[in-house]
């Protein structure tokens, strides 16, 4: 069967370690993205057209967490891809949380103080959700950009992203105990599994069992 690539990129702040506990038989080969620091003022469309170049194959799989899954989508605008799958994350804006849509409109977003990067258990709880707080040391290896001009970028872009309709092909993967992005602001279609927002750590055997049916 021919070799089918699967680019995954990670949630906001989080490195691709997140994916190490997923494993894929033949024919699939994962190749793990990273962010990439964002220029001032750059648009998410444009940033995502910069991401593609670092896709080294036709026709590949996305696989996208958190704000990652939001960037797959604008990626999958730029390239042809076979499946576009996101996980903890939305498919569009009226996905997001109310306070992320005040954010949109009063900008309240820009007054956060981002420095908390250096904080290590606020950026933990941002990245993966109230469920990791007893496994804070386990989840700190997780966090790779604690730049606060890329969380202030991240962030806005997170918060102003304007698409109101998903293609009908995106696949959504979402746990039913999310605290980032709550399931009941999901709408279908969507798979739920068990786990929060940090479910593609904590529910990897689910993911390695289905990932290859759900890709194929």
């Amino acid at each position: 069967m021919t070799e089918i690539d699967v680019y995954c990129m990670p949630g906001m702040a989080a490195s691709p370690k997140i994916f190490e506990f997923i494993s894929l038989p033949e024919p699939f080969k994962i190749h793990l993205l990273s962010w990439i620091p964002p220029f001032k003022d750059e648009k998410l469309s444009a940033y995502a057209k910069r991401m593609c170049y670092r896709i080294n194959t036709t026709n590949p799989v996305l696989i996208g967490v958190s704000f990652g899954g939001v960037l797959v989508q604008e990626m999958a605008k730029h390239i042809s891809v076979q499946k576009v799958i996101i996980i903890s994350s939305v498919k569009n804006k009226d996905e997001l949380p109310m306070p992320m849509k005040m954010a949109r409109t009063t900008n309240a977003h820009k007054l956060l103080p981002t420095q908390w990067i250096n904080n290590i258990e606020m950026l933990a709880l941002f990245a993966f959700g109230k469920g990791i707080k007893k496994k804070l040391e386990l989840y700190k290896k997780y966090l790779s950009e604690r730049n606060s001009e890329y969380l202030d970028w991240s962030i806005n872009a997170l918060v102003n992203w304007d698409q109101e309709e998903a293609a009908k092909s995106i696949i959504h993967i979402h746990g039913k105990k999310d605290t980032v992005f709550p399931l009941k602001n999901i709408s279908e279609p969507c798979k739920v599994i068990n786990g929060g927002h940090a479910a593609i750590m904590t529910e990897a055997q689910w993911f390695n069992s289905e990932l290859p049916d759900i890709i194929l």
